[in-house]
């Protein structure tokens, strides 16, 4: 009894942890005052502001860009190598494949165990030794190597709980191996697909010490542009974007929810 006393006590302890400070970004957004800590009255200026910086929106536009294309190589790399272990059976193979198999899902899941700033100082040195120019195409290479794993996870685990009968009765009636992988596979594990993909999505948008590393001199990605402030001191318009940001956020996820709801009734 005692504990379930506690257990709202806890629960509200969390909450305010999590949505003060975004309840304190939000206010402050609408501070005339340059300084955070000073409330001098209320302004729209800083939203005013935030839509004549250009440079702020092209940062904007080159994270969702690359957060869209890092979840989707992910997603596709991710699926596949998930796709293919899942097919591996350990009763038909030798022990040195099962050996090599682990080594290789142990291998897949590296990324996500390795310190970023190991991660960033690896990747600058790998893309200067191909002298490859760093830029957009930089950022998608090691946005993509440090995602796919959260994709393969999802998966992995989703392919290990399906029957594998659905497979072997469509291969009994005459599809192919990619047919069957197309019919049957794909859009059963199309829920995990879609979920690694938004995880993708988010720790791609949110990164900022391996873009440090691989970005180039005319690229920027909007946490490098917010961190870079940070010498000069932030201001109430930067409060003004992650504003609109997570209005953005929330309202798709209402939507999402309205949806989710809306087919579960058709069902």
């Amino acid at each position: 009894m005692k504990k379930r006393r506690f257990f709202p006590l806890y629960i509200g302890l969390i909450l305010a942890i999590m949505y003060i400070p975004l309840l304190l970004v939000i206010v402050y957004s609408f501070n005339q005052s340059r300084l955070s800590s000073v409330w001098s009255g209320f302004t729209l200026s800083w939203y005013r502001e935030l839509f004549r910086d250009r440079s702020m929106f092209e940062a904007l536009r080159n994270s969702l860009v690359l957060g869209l294309l890092a979840s989707l190589c992910s997603a596709i790399i991710g699926s596949l190598g998930a796709a293919g272990m899942a097919r591996a059976r350990p009763e038909t193979m030798s022990r040195p494949r099962i050996a090599g198999g682990k080594i290789m899902e142990y291998l897949s899941i590296l990324p996500i165990m390795t310190p970023e700033i190991i991660m960033g100082v690896t990747f600058l040195a790998f893309f200067s030794l191909l002298a490859l120019p760093f830029g957009m195409l930089t950022l998608l290479i090691a946005h993509t190597a440090f995602c796919f794993p959260y994709t393969y996870l999802l998966v992995r685990a989703r392919l290990a709980g399906l029957d594998k009968s659905y497979v072997e009765a469509a291969r009994i009636m005459g599809a192919g191996g990619l047919r069957a992988f197309y019919d049957i596979t794909l859009p059963l594990a199309l829920p995990a697909v879609l979920s690694g993909m938004l995880i993708s999505f988010s720790m791609s948008f949110d990164d900022v010490i391996v873009s440090v590393f691989v970005t180039g001199v005319h690229t920027n990605t909007l946490p490098i542009k917010i961190y870079s402030q940070i010498k000069t001191g932030v201001t109430p318009k930067t409060n003004a974007l992650c504003t609109l940001l997570f209005i953005f956020t929330v309202a798709l996820c209402l939507t999402a929810a309205v949806l989710a709801r809306k087919g579960t009734r058709n069902c």
